[in-house]
């Protein structure tokens, strides 16, 4: 299912419900929502807050964001919704209930999913009229920026429908992972789980608190999982004889009485109390939503990272930008008169541009003018595939001038003009105009060279992008050189 391809419905608001809402309405969704809580709006429309504010800092994609509507009754909100998705408390008799009640208001076509964080899809869809159109789609807090999805069908779902269900879920820019075969906790829980029980036993017998249990996990081995999981670690602990090696080497150390895995200490009141104290204590007085953020903040470094190392969930960050970069490229104006500068990409100075003197920095000016040069190459057919099977271009010479301010919150609006260009070569000038005044801010020179796919040397461009390129520039070619064009540092105005 593509990103505009359907209406979305939630059924629950919750924790989980509410990520949903903030992945799906940053993704240009319109989403219907019902929770009986009296409370499910505001705690909504705070996540959508934080997802918005998650989003502007994981990526300077273009994106369209959609709308929340909340609904009165179930049978309302998901009555036009081509995918449903409940997040209803974690009961299977409430599950059941609640989704035999979406199956009899929802379209005969709407796929419908769960979140469920163990329980089996057979017996969730054993009370459905259309059992074939259920599955299971268990996210991950917080669903707006974690990408897993864990995919799972029942006995009766349709083939089909998981298929279009992994589809649609990539499409928003998740990893979708099929589960195999039905099991309690499906993949990822029942290592969660794993980790919670020993968790437990290490504050239960005063080995450690919740904070240093956390400790443990941030500072050693979770920075690890966040590349290379468990299986790529081990392997490379096993050194040049790989993972063979490691199973001989610490193989044994498994029988070794090292966790109490079959076993859970009581959860008595004063144990659950002194988790509750260490807990707040560890919290230092942050509220939930001070901590939501440092957890995005935190996770979109983490993200931004990996994607510098093209890896884990970076390349997969790499990939879902492109792909919309790409269709935002495809709603540009494609009417422009060629023969003049061509007005392809915009910006607002968002708060967190700005420095202390409430003025757009000088990171911040190139980042616009580097967008504007990557709405300039999809405009021209620089396409994903395009990328991968024919090559990019490089940024190998700029130059920048700022002339006028732009406050926090304050449009621009960039015009490029080909200065010239040959089979390998792009000269590009960039002028950015205050949005409201039109006032010139700033300028910034460019020179691209193409680079082949493989080789990653340079190379000559390939259609569709050469014959473009040569069309614009020609067509500019009698355009005036621009007032700062071939200017270097120091020059005399």
């Amino acid at each position: 299912m593509s990103l505009d391809g359907a209406k979305v419905a939630l059924v629950g608001g919750g924790v989980i419900g509410g990520g949903w809402a903030g992945r799906l309405v940053e993704h240009g969704f319109d989403v219907a929502i019902y929770d009986p809580h009296p409370d499910s709006e505001r705690r909504v429309r705070e996540m959508l807050d934080n997802a918005e504010r998650a989003w502007s800092r994981l990526t300077m994609a273009p994106r369209r964001r959609g709308k929340a509507r909340f609904c009165a009754s179930l049978a309302e909100a998901v009555a036009d919704a081509g995918f449903i998705q409940e997040s209803a408390p974690e009961r299977e008799d409430l599950k059941r209930k609640i989704l035999a009640e979406i199956d009899a208001h929802a379209r005969p076509d709407a796929l419908i999913g769960s979140s469920t964080s163990g329980l089996l899809p057979s017996k969730l869809q054993a009370g459905m009229r259309r059992p074939e159109r259920f599955f299971v789609g268990h996210p991950f807090n917080p669903v707006y920026l974690l990408p897993l999805v864990e995919v799972c069908g029942g006995e009766k779902t349709s083939e089909t429908v998981l298929d279009r269900a992994l589809a649609f879920y990539a499409g928003i820019g998740m990893k979708p992972l099929r589960i195999r075969k039905e099991i309690d906790g499906f993949v990822a829980d029942r290592l969660l789980e794993a980790l919670w029980r020993e968790a437990l036993w290490l504050v239960h017998d005063d080995v450690a608190t919740t904070e240093e249990v956390d400790d443990a996990i941030r500072y050693g081995a979770g920075l690890r999982w966040a590349m290379m999981g468990t299986f790529l670690v081990y392997r490379i602990a096993g050194g040049e004889d790989g993972m063979r090696h490691f199973m001989a080497q610490f193989g044994p150390a498994l029988k070794w009485p090292w966790t109490k895995l079959m076993d859970v200490p009581e959860l008595t009141a004063s144990f659950i109390d002194k988790i509750a104290e260490q807990s707040d204590a560890q919290a230092g007085g942050l509220s939930i939503r001070d901590l939501e953020r440092k957890r995005d903040d935190g996770l979109i470094a983490i993200m931004q990272g990996l994607k510098i190392e093209d890896f884990a969930a970076g390349r997969l960050l790499a990939g879902h930008e492109a792909r919309l970069y790409e269709a935002s490229g495809h709603n540009a104006p494609t009417t422009q008169d060629p023969a003049k500068p061509l007005a392809l990409h915009g910006a607002t100075a968002r708060p967190d541009w700005v420095d202390y003197n409430n003025h757009m920095t000088e990171a911040r000016y190139c980042q616009v003018f580097s967008d504007t040069t990557d709405a300039f190459l999809i405009h021209v057919g620089m396409s994903e595939d395009y990328r991968r099977e024919a090559g990019t271009f490089f940024t190998v010479e700029t130059h920048t001038r700022l002339l006028g301010e732009v406050r926090g919150l304050e449009p621009v609006s960039v015009t490029t003009q080909v200065l010239k260009a040959d089979e390998k070569r792009l000269h590009l000038f960039h002028e950015m105009r205050h949005g409201r005044t039109g006032e010139l801010v700033a300028t910034s020179e460019h020179m691209l060279l193409h680079v082949d796919a493989q080789s990653r040397r340079s190379a000559p461009m390939r259609e569709p992008v050469a014959g473009t390129v040569a069309d614009i520039a020609l067509a500019q070619a009698n355009l005036p050189q621009p007032e700062g064009a071939g200017r270097r540092v120091g020059d005399r105005p």
